[in-house]
């Protein structure tokens, strides 16, 4: 039987890699099926991804300390550590640094929706890039699943 800091590794693993899935590819995607207006699914998608992101920040934290006291500075050493610590500056910059201009671009829009707008091209560059690192986040989670048992 596992220990509870073994526990609350596991169950934190599963929150940010399963959350980030979900949201990612199950959430938002039927949000904007769903929803007539696409600027409100943007918005409650938008704060499923924040929440995950700040879920992603706790759980990276904990699972760095976690590992560094179990193996000290093997942790270092393993593949494990990497992708968490990946993981954690990708949530980042996601979230401190590009939805930051993705909400400035929706300000600078106004009245109209950013869609509608002068803007719409930087909107969707910026969209793109955010798509690609979430993609990325989330096949390293997958790894990181495959070596949550490892030294």
């Amino acid at each position: 039987m596992k220990n509870l800091p073994d526990l609350l590794a596991t169950w934190l693993l599963a929150l940010w890699v399963g959350g980030t899935w979900a949201i990612g590819y199950l959430a938002a995607p039927v949000l904007f099926h769903s929803l007539e207006d696409k600027a409100l699914a943007g918005q409650l998608a938008g704060e499923m991804f924040k929440w995950i992101a700040y879920c992603g920040m706790a759980a990276a934290a904990y699972l760095l300390v976690f590992r560094l006291s179990r193996f000290g500075g093997g942790a270092f050493r393993q593949a494990f550590f990497w992708i968490v610590v990946l993981m954690l500056l990708i949530t980042l910059a996601g979230r401190f640094g590009i939805q930051p201009i993705l909400e400035q671009l929706k300000d600078q829009a106004l009245p109209q929706d950013v869609m509608q707008s002068l803007v719409r091209d930087r909107f969707q560059a910026w969209h793109g890039i955010s798509s690609v690192l979430y993609l990325l986040q989330s096949l390293l989670g997958l790894a990181l699943l495959a070596k949550a048992n490892s030294r």
